[in-house]
């Protein structure tokens, strides 16, 4: 942890938002409200003042919206973490996806009820200031946090791949739209894929990613038979678990309790793949925070199946790949902008020049 605390400019148009964020967050020792701002005009001209580490930006604001204002943001300060803070409807989970494909760090959601301050100050507490430490890098090594030593990488299985599992979490929506528009029509195997997303905001991803891509993108439906050329994304708040049935894999949804506080779960898809396809499994494990997918590598392994993670360097958190990979259970280890590659050869394609 470095010895200064974590400077937050808060951007909020709500007085009581931006009252609430701020006190808690003051509350926690390793971080400081470096500023706060009514919009995203006074935000923008509070950067340069006040050199923030992190910005918490509202989705919807008057004068300029929080989209616009990351657009500007992003053209001065690039590297800037910012996290968007959300409502859970319609307009601002689209709004919330627009700012992750456009390079937000990630989200929160505010309370359905922002009236109930105790439950305001919780939602804080728990979503926010996790992902505000992670984004800035202000956890724990990940070798440490569940004891596990560095081990040398996996062994390739050589088998190619007869389905794609990807897990993502925290810069996912970023993720995925920098690989998938790398894949043609014809990509020859089913990719099936847990986005740690409430319900909509799962929904509007697939339907923004399809309007960009190649291939076939839609939320997973119970009793899907999965396709070459189609992504599968797991519903908010549903596991999604693959299945055989007559030969070919199947979509099934269920509402068994999370794993790794999370539902959809990483683990959970990534143990039913191991155990329909086995060795011609490939996981890939992206950006994200927490652990998820660890365990479901490990089965993957197990079954003589494959796996990627995303380089450190790359990662908007490097917290799921990072664990997946000092625990030696990668068998390669790629920046971002080479995983669409490393997906056709493992599916026994010739890159698109």
């Amino acid at each position: 942890m470095p010895s200064r605390k974590l400077r937050v400019l808060v951007v909020d148009d709500a007085v009581v938002v931006r009252k609430i964020v701020g006190d808690v967050l003051e509350e926690d020792p390793a971080i400081e409200v470096a500023a706060t701002a009514p919009n995203g005009r006074i935000a923008l001209q509070k950067l340069t003042q006040v050199n923030p580490d992190v910005v918490t930006l509202d989705v919807e604001m008057p004068e300029l919206g929080g989209i616009e204002t990351l657009r500007a943001l992003r053209r001065t300060h690039p590297e800037l973490p910012v996290i968007m803070f959300s409502t859970l409807t319609e307009r601002g989970a689209t709004a919330t996806i627009e700012a992750l494909v456009a390079g937000a760090s990630d989200y929160v959601t505010k309370p359905a009820n922002v009236g109930s301050v105790s439950l305001a100050r919780q939602r804080i507490r728990d979503e926010l200031i996790p992902k505000l430490k992670s984004v800035c890098r202000l956890t724990p090594a990940v070798d440490t946090a569940r004891g596990i030593a560095p081990r040398a990488a996996a062994t390739t299985s050589g088998h190619a791949c007869d389905i794609v599992a990807i897990g993502v979490s925290t810069g996912g929506p970023n993720a995925l739209a920098a690989i998938l528009p790398q894949l043609p029509a014809s990509f020859p195997v089913p990719i099936v894929l847990v986005q740690h997303m409430p319900p909509v905001f799962t929904r509007l991803l697939a339907e923004r990613l399809d309007s960009q891509c190649a291939l076939r993108i839609r939320e997973a439906a119970d009793g899907d038979a999965l396709q070459a050329g189609c992504v599968y994304i797991a519903p908010g708040d549903h596991h999604l678990v693959v299945r055989r049935e007559q030969g070919r894999g199947v979509a099934a949804l269920n509402q068994r309790p999370p794993e790794n506080s999370c539902r959809p779960a990483v683990d959970v898809l990534f143990r039913s793949v191991a155990d329909a396809y086995g060795a011609a499994t490939l996981g890939v494990v992206l950006t994200g925070m927490g652990q998820d997918g660890l365990l479901g590598c490990e089965v993957i392994k197990e079954a003589g199946g494959s796996v990627i993670a995303q380089d450190e360097a790359t990662s908007v958190v490097w917290g799921m790949p990072g664990f997946v990979s000092r625990a030696g259970l990668a068998d390669e280890i790629v920046p971002l902008r080479e995983v669409a590659a490393t997906l056709l050869a493992r599916a026994a394609m010739t890159p698109c020049r």
